[in-house]
């Protein structure tokens, strides 16, 4: 067995990288710039720089020598910084297939605008795009005012100019001057920082992030996340564990009764309550049950986590509001089981119903029951994300919601990929739970 645990937990690692790798798609790349949705728009730019800095943004996704920087603001929608509009003689028009285009008119020069100081010991280039009337140059200025390159701008009908000086340390500047009466039009116009190696990248600072199990800072609170999820995991099991174990016990307990007493009035019966309490939304079970048992009653405490008391209105209500979705699936594979064959033979032997029900059908429905319970456990860490939030039970539910709230980054991702590492050791357990309660599984 410990053989097939580790081959089989071999296989899953393809399975477990290619995860990681969609988190850190829709992480880094679907979702927009993280500085962006965690600071918001109105913050500086040197901000947003210090933050992607800190949090390994600011390099290449994949791999690659050069990256953009925020010193220079420009994307596909504003691909010009309004910096440019406030300029005398600069407008952004329409240019082919619709695209943006800078014109530049009059004597210059007209400089790139850096928002922000750059580091003196970074290398940085400019690529510029342009085309212009005849004179027309563009310039790039070293940090000390020398300058280190002049090109001048092909015109208009012939290809456009690449400009591309060497990269120079600090502040350099990029310099267009299209003459008295001239006219330059940029296509294109970005500022990149130079890489020390083409791996030093975002993905491969996430990969070994994750390897060291270093999930970061909380923004909210300034706590290593690591140590939030630590501290959320306690109530977070104490809450689920009960009510998993109360559903299971009595689903399966009730699922026996049905089968006992199929197509009798007690087993449509219990049917007909598990479709009523299936058909209440979960939401519906917290609101009447506080303001019932905890608000009117004064059974039980409103909010909080100081005792086990603030958590019995919980447990019920996990309970009783999963119980009938339970009750049917474990129902429909108790009378599934009870028309096979060797129920048939058992029942021709003399057997009993009660013991046919223990010893034949129980044991058999084992496979489809240990699936749902195995594959069940990785969501228990997480906790409920309403039962935490309306009770006030700082859990990793409770935690997860004010992260989704705050866009504190750090933490949904962490509660993302631990969710899935403990998922895919769920199928493992499953496994070798299946040759545990049925000897005709063997694990090879």
């Amino acid at each position: 067995m410990g053989r097939y645990a580790l081959r089989r937990l071999w296989q899953l690692v393809p399975t477990l990288f290619g995860v990681i790798v969609i988190t850190f798609i829709l992480f880094n790349v679907v979702g927009g710039s993280p500085a962006t949705l965690t600071l918001g728009k109105n913050v500086s730019p040197r901000m947003l720089e210090d933050f992607d800095e800190q949090h390994g943004f600011n390099k290449p996704l994949f791999f690659g020598f050069w990256t953009g920087t925020r010193a220079y603001a420009s994307d596909r929608v504003v691909p010009f910084p309004p910096a440019w509009r406030r300029l005398p003689g600069a407008s952004v028009t329409n240019g082919p297939a619709d695209r943006p285009v800078l014109v530049l008119e009059g004597a210059g020069p007209f400089e790139a605008p850096v928002l922000f100081a750059l580091p003196t010991n970074t290398l940085y280039r400019w690529t510029a795009v342009c085309t212009g009337t005849s004179g027309a140059t563009v310039e790039a200025i070293g940090p000390g005012g020398a300058l280190t390159v002049s090109v001048a701008v092909a015109s208009a009908g012939t290809v456009p100019t690449v400009f591309r000086p060497r990269p120079e340390p600090g502040a350099g500047r990029l310099v267009f001057r299209p003459g008295n009466g001239g006219r330059i039009e940029i296509q294109r116009l970005i500022l990149e920082r130079r890489m020390a190696n083409p791996f030093d990248s975002q993905f491969i600072h996430f990969m070994s992030r994750m390897a060291r199990l270093d999930f970061g800072v909380s923004i909210a609170t300034g706590q290593p996340v690591l140590e939030m999820l630590r501290e959320g995991m306690g109530p977070s099991l104490a809450l689920m564990i009960p009510i998993f174990t109360a559903e299971l016990l009595l689903a399966v307990a009730l699922s026996l009764v049905c089968a006992y007493y199929r197509n009798t009035a007690i087993d449509r019966l219990i049917v007909v309550v598990s479709v009523a309490l299936m058909s209440v939304n979960y939401l519906v079970w917290i609101v009447a049950g506080q303001f019932v048992f905890a608000h009117k009653l004064k059974w039980f405490p409103l909010w909080g986590f100081e005792s086990w008391r603030f958590l019995l209105l919980p447990w019920i209500i996990g309970t009783f509001s999963g119980l009938g979705s339970s009750v049917r699936f474990y129902r429909t594979i108790m009378l599934d089981e009870m028309y096979r064959d060797y129920v048939r033979t058992a029942f021709a032997k003399g057997l009993g119903l009660r013991a046919v029900l223990f010893k034949h059908v129980l044991k058999n429905a084992m496979i489809p029951i240990v699936t749902n319970v195995v594959m069940a456990i990785p969501f228990l860490y997480t906790g409920s994300l309403l039962l935490e939030s309306f009770f006030g039970i700082p859990g990793l539910g409770y935690l997860s919601v004010n992260a989704l709230n705050s866009l504190d980054v750090d933490v949904v991702r962490a509660v993302v990929v631990i969710g899935t590492v403990l998922y895919i050791l769920a199928n493992l357990a499953s496994d070798i739970c299946y040759a545990l309660v049925d000897p005709r599984v063997r694990l090879e």
